[in-house]
């Protein structure tokens, strides 16, 4: 099947054989493709070699047939973010996020929206805690596997001053008040949720206390076996997490 002048980010390319690469992308009408890139060395394809950079965006030709996809032809369409610290930490978290849960040649048109609007955001000053929040709001809804945000699992409205444990399954559970701190800090405040319910950015704290259960959440649809990011992420970059 012929694949023409396609939308896509670049999500991963890695060197194969001498002079090739092997290239991961999010298209618009074909989902998460791996294309393999033949020739790509030299001076003359430098334009080329420039447009398969991860969170690059792009337009491509290819020939489909089986798992990869031979490309024929790609064009950025405009210039890669510049990220550094945190910023550049949280674009290659987003990368293999979506590399692990989309599924291949599987079209998924809101996350390819979703990507494309996480990825401006990475230039931008707002709290990059929020930022991928929200994508990985928006990357379970897109798998079919979100939440209604403003309700909890057993139908009742999500009460601000109340603590939730996001089952990956049923949705938000409210938790009884007699736990620890530590317990209630490990737990996603009604406030937090309503604000992705929303799309406003909660306070510091409420932000805060999202992290943990979305990755919980995350991990359980990877699985059980963790991202290589997070390991990197680590605490240093706790504010970008």
């Amino acid at each position: 099947m012929r694949i023409e002048d396609q939308p896509a980010y670049v999500l991963h390319a890695r060197p194969w054989r001498e002079t090739s690469l092997l290239v991961e992308v999010l298209s618009l009408e074909h989902g998460r493709l791996g294309l393999l890139a033949r020739g790509v060395q030299g001076p003359k394809k430098q334009a080329l070699r420039a447009a398969l950079q991860p969170l690059q965006s792009i337009r491509f030709d290819a020939v489909l047939g089986g798992e990869l996809a031979q490309l024929r032809r790609a064009e950025s369409c405009d210039v890669a973010p510049r990220l550094h610290g945190h910023a550049m930490l949280a674009g290659f978290y987003v990368n293999e996020l979506v590399m692990r849960l989309a599924p291949r040649q599987d079209p998924l048109p809101e996350l390819h929206a979703a990507y494309g609007q996480l990825r401006a955001r990475l230039e931008q000053d707002g709290p990059l805690a929020w930022s991928l929040r929200r994508f990985e709001r928006d990357l379970l809804e897109a798998l079919g596997v979100g939440f209604d945000w403003s309700s909890a699992a057993d139908g009742e409205p999500i009460d601000p001053a109340a603590r939730y444990r996001l089952d990956p399954q049923e949705g938000p559970l409210r938790q009884l008040s007699e736990r620890s701190s530590q317990e209630r800090r490990a737990l996603a405040t009604g406030t937090a949720l309503l604000a992705l319910a929303e799309d406003r950015c909660p306070g510091a704290a409420d932000l805060a206390s999202l992290r943990p259960q979305m990755r919980a959440v995350l991990l359980h649809h990877l699985g059980g076996r963790g991202l290589k990011s997070w390991e990197m992420l680590g605490d240093l970059s706790r504010p970008a997490e």
